[in-house]
């Protein structure tokens, strides 16, 4: 019987790491056919240009998504900072069924939020102006609309911008806010936060007006370390793959 949950964040897959390819798409076939429910909370692609890029690995991805999801277990994906982009036609090849940023369920009978974690962290002026900008209709229209060659190229542009920008940047402007995520789960009336994005896997125990709260930071896949968060009726356990 299928009843357990499970959470990981930050694959980054890519053609440059076939080794995470392979690794995910052997706990498709594998750990995740023991699931009832399985989120992936954002960047699960190291970048997304568009539904109709067919590079790989993108093909062999959908297609084990959509074999494990004709099976019964449901997989939820919120977007990533560097796979937003990622929309309906992904959604209905793959199975999958797409969020909000911001998304609570209930998990066991505590009211859980759910998100990539970029939007918490608040004191990264400079990404959160571009995030917005990007987010708006207009932008992504604009991008969808130049071919294919040239969207593959500014993707990798922009991961080599992107690495070059965070080493930058301090520590702790690219870790969340802590007043944010305090702000957050209680504007959504939750007590327990799971996210990625920081690659910084933790559990963090605080809280919120005097009430005990949790907070889950989710792995980044590398070669090293491929771990996921499950959680079933008896609590949670943090598995390496």
């Amino acid at each position: 019987m299928r009843d357990e949950t499970l959470f990981i964040s930050d694959l980054h897959l890519t053609i440059e790491r076939p080794e995470i390819t392979q690794k995910f798409l052997y706990f498709l076939e594998s750990r995740a056919t023991q699931a009832k429910e399985i989120y992936i909370l954002g960047d699960f692609f190291d970048s997304w240009i568009g539904d109709d890029d067919f590079s790989p690995p993108i093909g062999k991805v959908k297609k084990h998504l959509k074999a494990l999801t004709q099976t019964g277990t449901k997989v939820f994906y919120i977007h990533g900072n560097r796979d937003f982009l990622i929309g309906k036609k992904f959604s209905q090849e793959s199975g999958i069924i797409l969020l909000d940023e911001y998304s609570v369920i209930d998990l066991y009978g505590t009211p859980t939020l759910l998100t990539h974690g970029d939007l918490l962290c608040t004191d990264d002026l400079a990404y959160q102006d571009f995030r917005v900008k990007s987010r708006s209709k207009e932008w992504q229209d604009n991008v969808r609309s130049k071919p294919l060659i040239f969207r593959l190229l500014f993707a990798r542009w922009y991961r080599l911008r992107s690495f070059f920008h965070k080493r930058k940047k301090s520590q702790v402007i690219m870790d969340v806010n802590l007043k944010t995520v305090e702000s957050v789960m209680s504007q959504y009336s939750a007590t327990r936060l799971i996210h990625g994005h920081t690659h910084r896997q933790a559990v963090h125990d605080f809280q919120i007006h005097d009430k005990p709260a949790q907070r889950f930071v989710l792995a980044e896949w590398t070669k090293e370390n491929t771990s996921l968060l499950r959680w079933n009726a008896d609590g949670y356990q943090v598995e390496s793959l």
